[in-house]
């Protein structure tokens, strides 16, 4: 039998029908021959050494035909920037923790080790018992004035104004995150944030914006950097690159 006989050369043309339009089906011929050709090469190896009583059935392939690589591919920012505020904020062990608008996984893994409250615009579609979700805007957060301990908001604040999630426009939406976020951190409190760095503020409409640090250690005060991480391209830093990139940022309020 050979790898792509006329049975398997139908089963993909049903299944490029039913999960692709014609013109990503012939992109996808064009750039995965090779992949499909493994692909068939390992089902029939299979089939060769299933048991009598078992069968590898055409009616039941589902085909992962681009996970043979040679490394595992991960996204740097939400990589990185979770696993910094997770350690952070897991050595210092605030009696509670609010999220505004992160990853989930990232907060439903925290949620396990610590008290967590997760606020955003939209309920999370799936419940877990660990964690406690808050309906509210980054606009106007459901706490009042310098009582939360503990906080993250990672890649959120340069989203807001933009209309990207349905939220009003407002070039300012940016700045006017951050003041709400700040407003309701306690004395002595820990602020969590990562935020887009670019060599000036810009405005990359409607995905997000970025800034220069330097306006946003304007921004910051009176809050002191506790540590500050950069992200840019696969390399996770400690010192700035030009251009952009990701920078991650402990800010504690002073203690009254």
């Amino acid at each position: 039998m050979t790898i792509l006989n006329i049975r398997n050369l139908r089963w993909m043309a049903s299944y490029w029908r039913r999960e692709l339009s014609p013109r990503k089906a012939l992109r996808s011929i064009r750039k995965s021959l090779h992949a499909w050709l493994r692909f068939w090469s390992s089902f029939q190896a299979y089939s060769k050494i299933m048991p009598r009583d078992d069968s590898a059935s055409l009616d039941y392939l589902y085909p992962c035909i681009y996970d043979v690589t040679a490394t595992t591919e991960i996204e740097p920012t939400y990589f990185y920037q979770d696993a910094w505020a997770f350690e952070h904020i897991v050595n210092v062990r605030p009696p509670y923790h609010v999220d505004v608008g992160s990853h989930h996984k990232y907060v439903a893994l925290l949620s396990k080790v610590l008290p967590v409250t997760m606020v955003d615009i939209r309920p999370l579609s799936l419940p877990l018992d660990s964690l406690t979700f808050r309906q509210g805007s980054i606009l106007a957060l459901p706490y009042e004035d310098g009582t939360v301990p503990s906080i993250s908001s990672l890649c959120v604040v340069e989203h807001i104004g933009l209309g990207r999630y349905g939220d009003p426009l407002d070039p300012k939406g940016t700045e006017k995150a951050l003041a709400e976020l700040k407003r309701i951190v306690a004395p002595g409190g820990d602020l969590y944030l990562s935020i887009p760095l670019d060599d000036e503020n810009r405005t990359y409409f409607n995905a997000h914006r970025a800034f220069s640090e330097t306006y946003l250690m304007e921004i910051f005060k009176p809050f002191d950097v506790m540590d500050r991480r950069y992200i840019f391209g696969n390399e996770f830093c400690s010192e700035q690159h030009s251009g952009f990139g990701t920078g991650c940022y402990w800010l504690r309020k002073p203690a009254v």
